[in-house]
């Protein structure tokens, strides 16, 4: 299927309540080709469902998607779609909770993730390069070549994850999108970040 997204920001709520939305507006006002995922896993339910409020009044303002991860509810609460991580329900479980718009994306880390991320809607393959905002994160990168080799396994579109900037995500052949933490939220200029990321796909 063809995604209405190439980019994805991945929030990182560290940055403070107000940076974080203020640095997510700059990035989609871009383009309405970036989308959005709300992750937070150290939030309480309230906190996490305050935030996802706010997210879904920027995506409706620029017209993007947002993603929620993990929580079912606040996405069917909010018409969001779902983000599901290793530790999440499969996807074929999700489904059935879901509105046939509402889209699916799933992490593969293995390829023990394949056969589900082959029932989502696109996969998020991680991670490619050693990934800044995980410090804790101890799983080697996979590199181009590794990214290519799961990207060929799948049947969904394959979005690049992982220690991605606008000029690493160069060397990332065959990836249908990219999704960025740190390479978007903490560049120095939020908007041309998002540009340099997005003319990765120019002349396809």
């Amino acid at each position: 299927m063809t995604l209405p997204f190439r980019l994805l920001l991945v929030t990182d709520w560290s940055l403070g309540d107000g940076e974080l939305l203020a640095r997510t507006a700059d990035a989609l006002s871009v383009s309405p080709q970036v989308a959005v995922q709300h992750r937070n896993p150290g939030a309480s339910g309230r906190t996490f469902y305050d935030q996802a409020l706010q997210l879904r009044e920027l995506c409706t303002k620029f017209h993007s998607a947002l993603f929620i991860n993990s929580r079912v509810d606040i996405a069917l609460d909010l018409d969001a779609h779902v983000h599901l991580t290793s530790t999440s329900p499969l996807v074929a479980d999700v489904r059935r909770a879901l509105r046939a718009h509402q889209l699916v994306s799933a992490v593969v880390h293995s390829g023990a993730d394949i056969d589900n991320a082959n029932a989502a809607d696109v996969a998020i393959v991680s991670p490619v390069f050693t990934a800044g905002s995980k410090v804790n994160d101890t799983r080697p990168a996979l590199g181009p070549d590794g990214f290519l080799a799961f990207k060929n396994q799948l049947k969904v579109p394959a979005f690049a994850l992982g220690g991605l900037t606008p000029e690493t995500a160069r060397d990332v052949h065959g990836a249908d999108g990219f999704a960025a933490i740190n390479g978007l939220l903490r560049a120095r200029d939020v908007a041309q970040a998002t540009r340099e990321f997005l003319s990765c796909f120019r002349g396809e």
